[in-house]
């Protein structure tokens, strides 16, 4: 009773938080990588004056910068997000004098990736663990002392030291609070509140040399 009240559903709540913080990680680099191709496909195009190359530059690098404040901060909104995408695809309509269509077919392919990455992480970051699910775990996990120590009791028996029951009681309860918290914390990954949180400044389209790379 006690596996299927508690541990299963928590060991279930742990499994899919981990498959989402995978997922981001994918749709990051999906992300990052697609940003870049754009940047130069663009910059290939030796037609193109360099002022215009600095403003796809500058519209790719506020793509970049607003999906990664936006997941991290909610420092600025989807509308933002949406038409700083939108200026891409306005910047290479606009020009088409300097794109043929076999090119800007490459673009568009590699925005719409862009798209689908930021997407899937706006998913992410909005959609997680249904709250029942935690709330059923962590009513369970609480009232859990009270279900566990009488059948402590009955298996070693009343003449057994009562430290004894309490130390096991203790111990277990102990190991199921801190499952959930890493549960909790490995379901959002974006906030560097946690220790396996995912570095969101190595996956910014102008990231430093000094980034953290060592998760």
């Amino acid at each position: 009773m006690i596996s299927i009240a508690v541990i299963f559903p928590l060991v279930f709540t742990i499994r899919g938080s981990f498959r989402r913080r995978e997922k981001a990680l994918e749709h990051l680099s999906q992300f990052r990588a697609s940003l870049n191709t754009v940047h130069y496909l663009v910059i290939s195009k030796s037609e193109l004056p360099d002022e215009e190359k600095i403003i796809i530059r500058d519209s790719l690098e506020e793509i970049s910068e607003k999906t990664i404040g936006h997941i991290r901060d909610n420092n600025c909104t989807v509308e933002h997000l949406d038409n700083a995408i939108n200026n891409v695809y306005d910047f290479i309509l606009n020009h088409k004098e300097f794109f043929g269509r076999s090119l800007r077919d490459k673009i568009f392919k590699y925005m719409n990736d862009v798209h689908e990455s930021v997407e899937n992480l706006l998913a992410i970051h909005t959609h997680r663990t249904p709250i029942s699910l935690k709330a059923y775990c962590e009513i369970f996990i609480y009232l859990f002392p009270l279900i566990y120590a009488p059948i402590i009791i009955n298996n070693i028996g009343l003449s057994s030291p009562q430290w004894f029951t309490y130390f096991i009681v203790i111990v277990t309860e102990f190991i199921l609070i801190t499952l959930f918290n890493i549960q909790d914390k490995l379901e959002y990954p974006f906030d560097n509140d946690g220790l396996d949180d995912i570095q969101l400044e190595n996956f910014k389209l102008n990231r430093t040399s000094d980034s953290n790379c060592s998760k």
